[in-house]
């Protein structure tokens, strides 16, 4: 089948490459300049999308892999062309966080207190008047992680601080949410316009950049993971389970998800991710085993689909070099683009799907390469009956990784398991 993928910034290349080896011939565009090397000497690249509608015609499939073409996605559909990835109002869900609220609300969720400031001077007076509580900033128009900020201090001078420094960087936009404590996990699952498709999602995210939740925020460090087909499950009946009515309202058609925090009080939502995750799709990647074009083509087609997929546990690592995760500009010393990607083993082009390669490109004569600015190099990633052999596995691939400069946390998967796990089986939304 014929594939046109349509990528912001690489957020699911992994898929590309896996679509690629299941005989699909695939075409790819990729937005931005500043990674749209990535996966080049892989698949036929594209610099005008829409000159690729007559080549993949309406009997091929559309893949969008990130917000920010919700009017197009569903232009297209009501054009005739099958389309997964989003719609129109897909995309506010996740870049307007007042909506994502009113939707939670309107669904029956409990919601935690948050404001939406267009002016940050108006924010910082915000806090320095409520003191009682302690607050979580997040800016607002898109998902960029490492500006999120987890307030520590009871006075909020260390949120002030964050807030002077973004106000003086130009930022004009910002959320405050209070800040609940608990265990963060997040609920997944796929939608087709009409209906869920496969099992639920849980994950369990690691956004700090160094081990033991130490650093800035990054756009994602790691991720562990787990299906569960029972439909009564209590996390996905309380959160994700509600807003099937307005999916289906915004023919909503891809992944979906709802970060929460949970604790002994209840289960608060935190944000929808309305897209392909980054690196969940990499791990979705190691954990089904029916062919991804069926799976991705019932979803464009509004049709149930029997997902076949690996019991246990999943694990991603990401393997990251300067200037990740700051999506900055640096003299040419401190670059990594260009820097080789190697291998203690040699690797098959099997194998080499378990690495979802992302800022990676492959030269003339078969040499990997790293190939954008923003340092994401790969999401290497192991699965297994239990967490710890998910994570052995995991890291077993990680170590056979050789890439100057690059860097990833050693602690991914450990914190729910030696913690989280038994604090969600306590208040009873575990089995």
């Amino acid at each position: 089948m014929r594939v046109l993928f349509i990528s912001r910034e690489l957020g699911a290349s992994e898929l590309v490459l896996k679509l690629i080896s299941e005989q699909c011939k695939v075409r790819m565009y990729v937005q931005d300049p500043e990674v749209s090397s990535g996966l080049d000497g892989f698949v036929q690249k594209s610099t005008d999308w829409k000159s690729e509608l007559a080549w993949v015609g309406k009997e091929g499939l559309i893949i969008f892999d990130d917000i920010g073409f919700g009017e197009e996605q569903s232009a297209l559909r009501e054009s005739g062309y099958r389309v997964v990835g989003g719609s129109r109002e897909g995309d506010r869900i996740e870049t307007d966080r007042l909506v994502g609220k009113q939707i939670f609300e309107a669904a029956g969720m409990n919601v935690l207190p948050s404001y939406t400031f267009s002016n940050l001077s108006d924010a910082i007076r915000f806090l320095e008047t409520h003191t009682e509580n302690r607050w979580v900033a997040k800016v607002n128009g898109g998902h960029i992680s490492s500006l999120c900020y987890v307030g520590e201090s009871e006075d909020q001078s260390d949120l002030i601080g964050i807030l002077e420094h973004y106000r003086n960087q130009g930022v004009t936009s910002v959320n405050l949410q209070e800040r609940a404590d608990g265990v963060e996990i997040g609920v997944a699952r796929y939608f087709n316009g009409k209906d869920w498709v496969g099992p639920i999602e849980m994950n369990v995210e690691h956004k700090s950049l160094m081990s033991g939740e130490v650093g800035p925020k990054t756009a994602e460090m790691g991720t562990l993971m787990w299906y569960d087909a029972n439909e009564k499950n209590r996390l996905f009946s309380s959160t994700l389970a509600r807003v099937a009515d307005y999916l289906r309202d915004i023919d909503f058609r891809g992944d979906v998800d709802i970060n929460c925090i949970v604790n002994k009080d209840g289960v608060w939502p935190l944000e929808f991710t309305a897209r392909f995750g980054n690196p969940s799709t990499a791990l979705q990647i190691e954990l089904h085993e029916s062919p991804w074009i069926e799976f991705l083509s019932a979803i464009a087609d509004g049709k149930g689909y029997d997902l076949k997929y690996k019991k246990g546990y999943g694990i991603v690592v990401t393997v990251a070099a300067p200037p990740y995760p700051y999506y900055v500009k640096v003299d040419t010393a401190e670059t990594s683009n260009g820097l080789p990607v190697l291998f203690r083993e040699k690797v098959s082009v099997d194998q080499l799907q378990h690495y979802g390669l992302e800022e990676v490109a492959r030269g003339d004569t078969g040499e990997l390469y790293i190939a954008g600015n923003r340092g994401c190099v790969a999401h290497v990633c192991g699965s297994g009956e239990t967490v710890e052999s998910a994570r052995t596995e995991a890291y077993a691939r990680v170590k056979n990784l050789v890439v100057p400069k690059a860097f990833y946390r050693t602690d991914i998967g450990v914190s729910f398991e030696s913690v989280g796990r038994d604090q969600l089986k306590a208040w009873g939304w575990l089995d």
